[in-house]
């Protein structure tokens, strides 16, 4: 399968001939995210933590008015908190608390339960993809929110406690580590983002696997380049929020 990339294709492996960070060949011992991480370029973590915190500074200030008119909509139109919390599993296994604007009523995990207890068709969608396409307790304000993607903008909390990065990987729950199988330390041997190949290649039009390659692909060939034009790609999105697979 292809992906688009702004101007140019991409295929699972490849970031058009850009430079890629130390990888695990075929043939060598498996290395745990730690190792990984001590192999990584000083100079090229420190660009990006760099780039990170000026970016999300950048977009906290300037953005404040969005943040709280889409603060006080959450507010006004469902009972809850503004905010929802997730645990998600970061560089080198950590777990941290992604932070979202929430898009679901507030008794969304028991509603869950109740939900794949009734419908054998809806539990094996959500073992599946972890989630469920045409899902029940989402709210109005919310579908449009996730579409639009709009829902993440807090996680750039997140990247300024150094949880995330803006362009990353998936940030996953612990239950998706085996879906990596042995690829799983390289994919966290980076900060997880806020956006990534996958939100701008379809999202959950991909079946799962296509997910897994896209986030160990930008793990083995990241670079700042590829990250620019990701975050080009992300705006698009954001502009025209039609049917790109969120939900």
């Amino acid at each position: 399968m292809v992906w688009s990339f702004g101007s140019a294709s991409l295929a699972p492996g490849s970031f058009a001939g850009l430079p890629s960070s130390p990888t695990l060949s075929s043939t060598a011992p498996l290395l745990t995210a730690e190792q990984l991480i001590e192999l990584q370029s000083r100079r090229s973590r420190v660009v990006k933590r760099t780039g990170d915190i000026v970016f999300s500074l950048a977009v906290l200030s300037i953005g404040s008015p969005i943040y709280i008119l889409l603060g006080l909509l959450v507010k006004l139109t469902s009972r809850g908190p503004v905010f929802y919390v997730q645990q998600r599993v970061g560089r080198d296994y950590r777990s941290f608390g992604c932070i979202k604007f929430r898009t679901m009523r507030r008794d969304a995990d028991r509603v869950l339960g109740r939900l794949l207890a009734e419908s054998p068709d809806l539990a094996e969608e959500f073992r599946n993809d972890f989630k469920l396409k045409n899902d029940p307790r989402i709210t109005r304000l919310g579908k449009f929110l996730r579409r639009s993607s709009l829902d993440e903008l807090p996680q750039f909390v997140n990247v300024l406690r150094g949880e995330m990065s803006v362009v990353g990987p998936r940030p996953i729950v612990r239950k998706e580590l085996p879906r990596y199988g042995e690829a799983m330390d390289e994919v966290l041997a980076v900060r997880p983002g806020l956006t990534g190949l996958w939100q701008v290649s379809g999202r959950n039009n991909l079946s799962y696997d296509e997910r897994v390659d896209l986030d160990v692909d930008y793990a083995r060939h990241r670079s700042f380049r590829a990250d620019l034009g990701i975050i080009l790609r992300t705006i698009g999105v954001i502009l025209d929020p039609r049917d790109r697979g969120a939900y």
